[in-house]
């Protein structure tokens, strides 16, 4: 349980990240960045030939149909370190809620989008192309309320991600890890050239309550060096050490992840 004065402190700062959330969701003052939501898909693939199709799927139709949608910034992965995992990783940004519940319907309209889909649509139910569609949906982090883009996407240079989901016993306890984040934490990591690249809070999907967030860096050494240089800050040691912060995170899972040829992370 939280003590009085934590639980105190905690409050205003909800209720503080409460009111900028309002005032960007009516537009906002000048300068402030409205809270993105994203939503997480991974196709999962039983081989390569499988995955192959899939890919072509979302390079040829799905990508070019968001972005005439005026989706951008869409993310596509694989996994880097296991062979056997056929799964494709496809984040897309909304910057509102309406972008995302008119998804489904502007797709069906959208002849071009129709053309190219047709052979993935014309698969035979007995052989599909991927098993199912797992999806999150979450809601960006105040301190992080737009996707920042890594350095080496600009200049079209290899990359790594690691996707990291920490998930909470409880609620309360998952809405601290979050202000914990928003309150210093996610500063350290850009400090520490951690390059993050989005922070959401789990809205809908399995094992809530939970977040995820997403690290990039130039290559695995580089970001263990990054991860090191962070481990060793003082303001991250300053905040691990808070009583109000205790207990926040029941288990941490982590996968790193590779761009494809067409992502536009």
């Amino acid at each position: 349980m939280l003590s009085s004065s934590s639980r105190r402190d905690f409050l205003k700062t909800s209720a503080a990240l409460a009111a900028v959330a309002a005032a960007t969701d009516a537009g906002g003052a000048e300068g402030e960045r409205q809270q993105e939501f994203y939503e997480l898909r991974v196709y999962k693939t039983t081989d390569a030939a499988k995955k192959a199709k899939v890919d072509g799927y979302l390079e040829s139709a799905l990508v070019p149909a968001l972005g005439r949608m005026g989706l951008d910034r869409i993310g596509v992965f694989t996994n880097m370190d296991e062979p056997d995992d056929h799964s494709i990783y496809v984040l897309i940004p909304y910057p509102r809620l309406d972008r995302f519940s008119a998804l489904n319907p502007t797709l069906l309209a959208d002849s071009e989008y129709q053309a190219a889909a047709k052979e993935h649509f014309a698969v035979p139910q007995d052989d599909p192309v991927f098993t199912r569609i797992q999806s999150w949906f979450y809601k960006a982090f105040a301190g992080i309320p737009t996707i920042e883009m890594p350095e080496q996407t600009a200049h079209k240079q290899p990359r790594v991600f690691e996707l990291r989901t920490y998930e909470s016993h409880t609620e309360e306890k998952a809405a601290l890890k979050v202000d914990m984040f928003n309150s210093g934490e996610m500063q350290v990591m850009r400090d520490t050239q951690l390059g993050p690249v989005f922070f959401g809070e789990a809205l809908i999907g399995d094992d809530l309550p939970h977040l995820r967030y997403m690290l990039s860096a130039a290559d695995r050494d580089a970001h263990a060096a990054h991860w090191k240089a962070f481990g060793e800050h003082p303001e991250w040691n300053r905040l691990k050490a808070m009583p109000k912060y205790a207990d926040t995170v029941s288990k941490i899972t982590n996968i790193f992840l590779v761009p494809t040829a067409y992502s536009q992370i």
